[in-house]
């Protein structure tokens, strides 16, 4: 069941597509990419989603039904990459506040947080002042602000900003186990290797435009070049084969192509037959990084025609 489905959204500021026709759905439970360059349109879809903007055209379905942010919003936890904390004020009473304004009664607030400080190890934290917090900690308080309130759906803007490995890597533990307890979690980064980790979906959006929409898994598959990795025991002095071309060698390891018309199975076969010692043979996948700069290059050039054309 789709928790968000956004359909024909269009923004526009004066002459600029902001959000130009894009379309696409959540899974409840899902881990959701939402990827671009600076500029893509990424900053306006989010606020349109919360509710912080309008759409000029189109629909925003949320939860089953059309969104309306007055009493939608609550269901919505939103961390923007811009932090939103008052830097006078104690982070306990802070969370308190923040809390309360979703909804939550003091005392579940006080529940909700001692249970969030205490997984994060930020007990010590209560009496202190944002402003005397790193932007690490100061990245954990606004987690657990955006999350606290348990809402159905989750939207983290470069989440992982300022924290260091260990820490990294706790936040990106509970964004898992928010997902498997029913959260759905949008999550933006620039970071692509963070995307492959934890996202099981991914929109790339460029120039307000959706340019790739689909699994992680699936959008590698879409994007090889048939290339794979060959370990052997010793280096063959020559090899020459009508099923595939080796691209590059480095000590006991080439890198091969496919011909078209030939499978992994052809390779395999001709090392096999001339009795080389194959101690490794891996495919290789484009990373999303390669995808993601190759198509946004691609929408660029094609962009920049059209305005010679013009």
């Amino acid at each position: 069941m789709a928790i968000l489905e956004l359909q024909h959204l269009k923004k526009y500021y004066a002459t600029q597509k902001a959000v130009d026709d894009i379309s696409f759905s959540i899974e409840q439970g899902s881990i959701f990419g939402l990827l671009g360059p600076n500029g893509a349109g990424k900053t306006t879809l989010l606020r349109m989603i919360t509710g912080i903007f309008y759409p000029d055209e189109g629909n925003i379905i949320f939860d089953g039904k059309t969104f309306d942010p007055a009493n939608d919003a609550v269901k919505i936890g939103y961390m923007p990459e811009e932090r939103g904390l008052y830097k006078k004020m104690k982070i306990g009473e802070q969370a308190v506040y923040l809390a309360q304004l979703k909804g939550l009664s003091k005392a579940d607030a006080m529940a909700k947080i001692k249970f969030w400080f205490e997984r994060l190890e930020m007990q010590s934290w209560w009496n202190k002042k944002v402003e005397d917090l790193s932007k690490g900690m100061s990245q954990k308080l606004q987690f657990v602000t955006t999350v606290l309130h348990e809402p159905k759906l989750i939207i983290l803007d470069e989440p992982f900003s300022g924290l260091d490995p260990l820490n990294a890597s706790l936040i990106k533990d509970e964004i898992y186990g928010l997902a498997q307890r029913g959260s759905t979690v949008i999550f933006s980064t620039h970071r692509m290797e963070q995307v492959e980790e934890i996202c099981d979906h991914i929109v790339l959006v460029n120039l307000g435009r959706k340019i790739l929409d689909g699994t992680v898994n699936q959008i590698k598959q879409n994007f090889k070049e048939h290339k794979f990795t060959v370990v052997l025991s010793s280096l063959p002095g020559n090899i020459e084969s009508n099923a595939f071309e080796v691209i590059d060698t480095k000590a006991n390891k080439l890198i091969v192509r496919i011909n078209e018309g030939h499978t992994s199975n052809d390779v395999l076969q001709y090392f096999i037959h001339h009795q080389y010692n194959i101690e490794a043979f891996n495919e290789i996948l484009p990373s999303l990084n390669d995808i993601f700069i190759h198509l946004v290059e691609g929408t660029r050039a094609v962009t920049r025609s059209f305005q010679k054309v013009e």
